[in-house]
């Protein structure tokens, strides 16, 4: 998209945030347009389970349908943004090709020299725009926290499965899903507000997710020790998206030194 659809001006994360909250409704009514469930009663990971063959696959899903639907109120052509509202959600359905959408920023192989290519693996080089979301640690572990929940998730009885619990696996998917949609703006300075305010809706859903999993601690759907683990995954992530969501100001405050 082109910053000239803002009209000259740059966004800071507050605008972008703005603007990201009004996707979310959008996408929220697209989701619900395209689901079978049209009530919205079955939370999306759930089908996406009984759909896929693992709990990987079903994460990899639920990352890319988010960043699909989030994207389709993104136009990248300046004239689009005044023609927003406009958005056909039949056109989105039969014309959308998932490669063209969100590039999470994997580079071909073949632009590294071999003496080059421990570059793109550390996690300065995950930072930037030639980097690839799969290195960046924070999101590593947003994946891993969120494939083991599903792993567990599966092993708890449907009549134990609680709001508490729903919202608790669903807010753990979000931090991860929040993380690509972030990368994904990248870290040029016209765009990292955008970055920024995805990273922050991370953090809200970390901090829902940590509040959820409190509750279920009395809930008798844990062992001892797998609340002590889940607990100190979410806890640390959660705080360690903090820190992301401050390093990304300081990008953006850096341009103004």
């Amino acid at each position: 998209m082109s910053i000239d659809g803002f009209d000259g001006e740059l966004w800071d994360e507050f605008r972008w945030e703005a603007h990201l909250d009004e996707v979310e409704k959008k996408s929220e009514q697209l989701r619900k347009f395209i689901s079978s469930d049209q009530k919205g009663t079955v939370p999306r990971w759930i089908t996406l389970l009984k759909e896929s063959l693992s709990e990987d696959d079903a994460f990899e899903a639920y990352v890319e349908e988010e960043l699909l639907l989030d994207e389709a109120y993104f136009p990248e052509e300046e004239d689009d943004w005044e023609d927003e509202d406009d958005f056909d959600e039949e056109d989105f359905l039969f014309g959308m090709d998932s490669d063209d959408l969100f590039d999470l920023g994997d580079e071909d192989s073949d632009d590294y020299d071999a003496g080059e290519e421990w570059k793109s693996l550390s996690e300065e080089f995950a930072l930037s725009d030639n980097g690839s979301l799969d290195n960046l640690k924070l999101f590593i572990d947003a994946r891993e926290l969120a494939v083991d929940t599903l792993k567990w998730a599966e092993t708890i009885a449907p009549t134990l499965q609680n709001e508490a619990f729903l919202n608790y696996v669903g807010d753990s998917l979000k931090i991860a899903a929040k993380l690509a949609g972030g990368y994904s703006f990248g870290f040029e300075h016209e765009y990292i507000g955008a970055n920024i305010a995805y990273t922050k809706k991370a953090l809200k859903y970390a901090n829902a997710a940590l509040s959820n999993l409190q509750t279920l601690k009395g809930a008798q759907i844990f062992t001892a020790p797998e609340y002590a683990e889940y607990h100190a995954r979410l806890f640390e992530l959660r705080n360690d998206v903090g820190i992301y969501v401050q390093q990304l100001r300081d990008r953006f405050n850096s341009a103004f030194d």
